[in-house]
């Protein structure tokens, strides 16, 4: 058996598969021992599926010896977050009180890629809750960074962007509600998607079942690898109505190709500062894209910073009101991290929380005028490297702090934007990864955007731990 599979983007491995140079079995294997190798330096992996991993590849050969129909992904093995359902596998969200909580029943996008023949293999690690953008999960424990022991791995799907990052999954299923599935891609040097809100079905069969408003307003699951071909695949297999959830969207994933369009390039984002390594990969990208064709304008979309601000006031205003439920189950760090983010905000009345709902159309309708004539915008997805493990925990400042490296990647979540995220050089040593934002329901052009940043950035994972 080759003894690199490990390294291969989920494509490869489905056409090596397909084309019968290697088995599934050999695949999910290398995988398996992949993450016997590199897991324990790593925390990310926190449920190993081998038995059941094996068994299914083992099927998937023997439907491949038969001539039967197989999937895009037939024998491909993928990770999942311990906040999205697999069946017979504890949805924890990372807490204690859900250690024991199996879901009898995949949530839709699991079960599309098992449809597509893609085998699961692990559960990955996540904050309590998803409520940190650093993992460390009061049930599993630290997530470390494979590019540096001492730096966050980033949240809150932590755990998919080692593993992702390091070879032992190549495509892995998160989900975002303020960059959770971008920050740990800018954080471990990988590439990810945050689909436009509403393209596609959430569903759980852990209660609590009915999301909060902000979650209904702003959460998305997504796909993570180190290729923006897999996203694509793995877009077009997840996305589409599902009647467990009442609001995913029949959007077309596929519309007439307009060539490149223009971009607004944002290196410095207003609100904060902004590392200069980090302002110089997004330059770098922004040269990329004009060599590919797009034509680049360095443009701040308008109320930036409002807008930043009214990701905030929506989702506190909600979690105020869930703390009574929330608090019991959180672990100290989560609750510190929320108390300290509390403290940032105004406490606001009925007729305040209105406004704040009045005010994000408003800004909805900005952006959509400026996106009309500037399709993609490309910023940075952190504008700082990745920081020190507990650092976000380690003060009201901090967190204060956190919270402004990570603005750019609020209005998408806010505005139900897609935004895709590639790595694009290094800063203090540590990888940097650049976002492509777009129009609702056009993943199509942030994925081609990407894809010709890609190109010219090459792809640094995955890697060894580096230590």
């Amino acid at each position: 058996m080759p003894d690199d599979l490990w390294r291969h983007d989920a494509g490869t491995l489905a056409g090596l598969i397909r084309g019968g140079q290697v088995s599934a079995t050999e695949v999910v294997q290398a995988h398996l021992d992949r993450i016997a190798a590199v897991n324990p330096a790593l925390n990310a992996v926190v449920v190993v599926l081998a038995e059941q991993a094996l068994a299914q590849a083992r099927v998937a050969d023997q439907a491949l010896a038969a001539g039967a129909a197989t999937g895009p992904l037939h024998g491909v093995p993928f990770t999942v977050k311990e906040n999205i359902d697999v069946a017979g596998t504890a949805t924890t969200s990372g807490v204690p009180a859900l250690a024991q909580a199996v879901s009898p029943v995949d949530a839709p996008i699991v079960a599309r890629l098992r449809a597509a023949g893609a085998i699961p293999v692990g559960r990955t690690n996540l904050p309590d809750l998803g409520l940190r953008v650093h993992t460390d999960s009061s049930l599993r424990g630290l997530t470390r960074n494979p590019w540096h022991p001492g730096r966050t791995a980033g949240g809150s799907s932590g755990g998919e962007a080692a593993a992702i990052a390091t070879g032992m999954s190549p495509l892995g299923l998160g989900n975002d509600l303020g960059g959770s599935l971008r920050n740990p891609a800018h954080c471990c040097g990988i590439a990810a998607l945050k689909p436009s809100t509403h393209r596609l079905p959430m569903a759980m069969a852990i209660p609590p079942q009915d999301l909060p408003m902000a979650f209904q307003l702003m959460a998305t699951d997504g796909p993570m690898a180190r290729r923006v071909a897999d996203l694509r695949q793995a877009l077009a297999i997840m996305a589409g109505p599902d009647p467990r959830d009442p609001y995913c969207v029949p959007a077309p994933l596929h519309q007439p190709p307009a060539g490149p369009v223009p971009v607004a390039l944002v290196a410095r984002p207003p609100g904060g500062d902004t590392h200069p390594e980090v302002a110089a990969a997004v330059l770098r990208a922004g040269e990329y894209l004009e060599a590919a064709g797009y034509p680049v304008a360095e443009l701040t979309p308008p109320e930036y910073e409002q807008v930043v601000a009214c990701w905030g006031d929506t989702l506190v205003s909600d979690l105020r009101a869930m703390r009574p439920a929330l608090d019991p189950v959180l672990g100290a760090d989560a609750r510190t991290f929320l108390d300290h983010t509390d403290a940032l905000y105004p406490r606001l009345d009925p007729a305040g929380i209105a406004a704040v709902h009045l005010r994000r159309y408003a800004l909805a309708r900005a952006w959509s005028a400026f996106m009309d004539r500037y399709p993609l915008i490309l910023s940075p997805v952190w504008t700082q490297p990745a920081f020190e493990a507990g650092f976000d925990v380690s003060s009201p400042a901090a967190a204060g702090v956190v919270l402004s490296l990570m603005r750019p990647v609020l209005p998408a979540n806010l505005l139900g934007l897609p935004a895709t995220v590639v790595p694009c050089g290094t800063a203090d040593g540590l990888p940097v990864g650049v976002q492509c934002t777009g129009r609702r329901f056009r993943e199509d052009q942030c994925l081609d955007a990407a894809e010709a940043i890609e190109a010219a950035a090459g792809v640094p994972t995955p890697i060894d731990p580096s230590w």
